[in-house]
C-alpha cells in the first residue's frame, strides 16, 4: 500500500478514516493488524481484502495494481486469492459443515467440479480436526468447531492470503489458543500469508509482526520488511501522513 486514504461522506461532513497508510506485507508473512475500535483497522482490512477501495493512494496485490478495479473485477480477485474468517463465523445455519465449506466453490469464476469440491471440503475438515463432524449443522457444533469450519471454508479455493477479523472474539481462552495455533500451522506449513485483525495484544503476540493502527495512521510496525524482494509494487515503507486533512 502506498499513501492510502479512505474518507467517508456523511451528509455534508467528510470523515477521514485512513490518513495516508503505507505498508508492505511479504508473501508468507503472518502479521497482526492491531488497533482500538475506531482506529481504522477494519477499513484497512476491507481494502486489503478487496471488499472496498481507497479514496486515494495505491494498492498492489501480488504485483497487480488493483485500486481502480471495478467491483466485479475485485470480486473475481477475492474469490481466487483471498479467504476470510470472521468473529461471528457467518456459517449457513441449516447447512452441514461439509456444505458450508463447499459453498465458495459454487460462486467461483471457474466452477470446480462437484466431486473435486467435495474432496477438497472433506480434506480440509479432516485438516482442522472435524472429520467426524462433517454432517453436523452449526447449531450442533461448539464455537471453536464452528470457527474451524469457517477456516476450512476460507481455504477451500486455495487462497494465497487469509484475512481473519477478530477470529477469537467469541471464543474462550483455551479454544482461542487452539485456533491461533492453527493459523500458525497454516502459515508455517502451507505458506499462506495471514493477516490477523485484532485489538487484543495476546492475539497479536501469535504473529511474527505487529502493525499498530491509530487514528487512521500506522503508529508502529515491529518489522516493516525488506525492500526489493517483490518484483512489482511500491518500495517498502511505513510513514505517517501530515496532520492536516487531504482535499
Amino acid at each position: 500500500m502506498q499513501d492510502v486514504w479512505k474518507t467517508y461522506r456523511i451528509g455534508e461532513l467528510d470523515l477521514p478514516v485512513l490518513r495516508g497508510v503505507s505498508l508492505r506485507v511479504e508473501r508468507g508473512e503472518m502479521v497482526a493488524l492491531m488497533g482500538a475500535s475506531g482506529s481504522g483497522k477494519t477499513t484497512l482490512m476491507n481494502i486489503l481484502g478487496c471488499l472496498d477501495r481507497p479514496s486515494s493512494g495505491r494498492y498492489w496485490l501480488e504485483g497487480q495494481e488493483i485500486t481502480r478495479l471495478a467491483a466485479d473485477e475485485r470480486a473475481f480477485l477475492r474469490n481466487r486469492k483471498i479467504g476470510f474468517v470472521f468473529q461471528n463465523f457467518n456459517l449457513l445455519p441449516r447447512t452441514s459443515a461439509l456444505e458450508n465449506v463447499r459453498m465458495p466453490t459454487l460462486y467461483g469464476p471457474e466452477r470446480i467440479p462437484d466431486r473435486e469440491a467435495e474432496e477438497r471440503a472433506r480434506a480440509l475438515l479432516e485438516r482442522v480436526g472435524l472429520g467426524d463432524r462433517m454432517d453436523h449443522e452449526p447449531s450442533q457444533l461448539s464455537g471453536g468447531q464452528q470457527q474451524r469450519v469457517a477456516i476450512a471454508r476460507a481455504l477451500v479455493n486455495r487462497p494465497s492470503l487469509l484475512l481473519a477479523d477478530e477470529p477469537t472474539g467469541n471464543l474462550d481462552s483455551h479454544t482461542s489458543e487452539e485456533i491461533l495455533r492453527m493459523f500458525q500451522q497454516l502459515n508455517e506449513e502451507e505458506g499462506i500469508t495471514i493477516v490477523l485483525v485484532t485489538h487484543d495484544a495476546g492475539v497479536a503476540s501469535h504473529a511474527r509482526r505487529t502493525i499498530r493502527i491509530r487514528d487512521g495512521l500506522v503508529e508502529d510496525d515491529s518489522n516493516p520488511g525488506e525492500p526489493g524482494r517483490t518484483p512489482a509494487g511500491p518500495p517498502s515503507m511505513t510513514r505517517s501522513a501530515p496532520a492536516e486533512a487531504r482535499p
